[in-house]
């Protein structure tokens, strides 16, 4: 569907007096919102005006689950077991939907955040654990992946996979990203993210670092909240989509 696509950005990772990210201005312009459920950031208060804002503006919801790490907001490497990261992503499922169910919005999908993101890509265990935490609370919700284990053991277990690329980010041959330790590892310069962007979703593919082609498929990009700049990013990226034809929908309109 080389026409249509949906614009995902983690939202909701403020906490007590700590204000991350411009969730009020960001959220206008994209259609699924991944929204923290208190173990990287995020608490009820806000989960529940995250959700609330959502509903008002016709975004899709998923929750975002991290490991239970405020202080490194969920980017340092926890050595969990899979008992303990099935049941924290159950945890945090159950945490977002009470507020879904509160103000009548559906939970869409689940997309880990951070070093559970990352290490699922190449660790199979911790995929199974993090895909068996979702389906002990509805198997039917979609899960968002950049490839690796975690889309392998999605797809065995017969759950959906939503496809997410990253426009702002340069790739590796093997499609994962590079380090942002790397220098030049996250694009900045708006014009090439958007061109990037709309190419990636009408050509199926992206130039990696190295400057080879990689193949990819396409559901979902993600945009990052927190990045400076990011509401005026992602209106230029709907622009840029508008102008190329491509229609911008919540991602349960095109995985199906």
């Amino acid at each position: 569907m080389a026409n249509v696509v949906d614009i995902n950005c983690d939202m909701g990772e403020s906490f007590g007096a700590w204000k991350i990210g411009n969730d009020e201005d960001v959220m206008r312009f994209i259609s699924s919102a991944n929204v923290a459920a208190g173990f990287h950031g995020g608490d009820p208060r806000v989960m529940a005006r995250t959700v609330s804002l959502a509903k008002e503006l016709g975004v899709g919801v998923g929750v975002h689950p991290g490991f239970p790490d405020l202080v490194g907001f969920g980017r340092r490497n926890l050595d969990v077991t899979p008992d303990e990261a099935r049941t924290d992503v159950l945890y945090q499922i159950g945490a977002l939907f009470g507020f879904c169910r509160r103000f009548g919005v559906a939970l869409q999908h689940v997309k880990p955040h951070g070093q559970l993101n990352n290490l699922s890509m190449t660790n199979r265990v911790l995929a199974d654990a993090i895909v068996a935490g979702i389906q002990d609370f509805d198997p039917a919700l979609l899960v968002v992946s950049y490839g690796g284990e975690l889309a392998k053991a999605a797809e065995a277990a017969g759950i959906r996979v939503a496809y997410e690329v990253f426009a702002d980010r340069e790739y590796n041959p093997d499609g994962t990203l590079v380090s942002r330790r790397v220098p030049g590892a996250v694009i900045h310069d708006p014009d090439r993210v958007v061109e990037r962007a709309v190419s990636m979703v009408q050509d199926g593919r992206v130039k990696t670092r190295e400057g080879s082609w990689l193949d990819l498929a396409v559901h979902t990009i993600c945009i990052h909240g927190d990045t400076e700049g990011a509401a005026d990013l992602v209106a230029r990226l709907r622009e840029g989509f508008r102008k190329a034809g491509i229609k911008v929908v919540p991602m349960a309109q095109i995985v199906q």
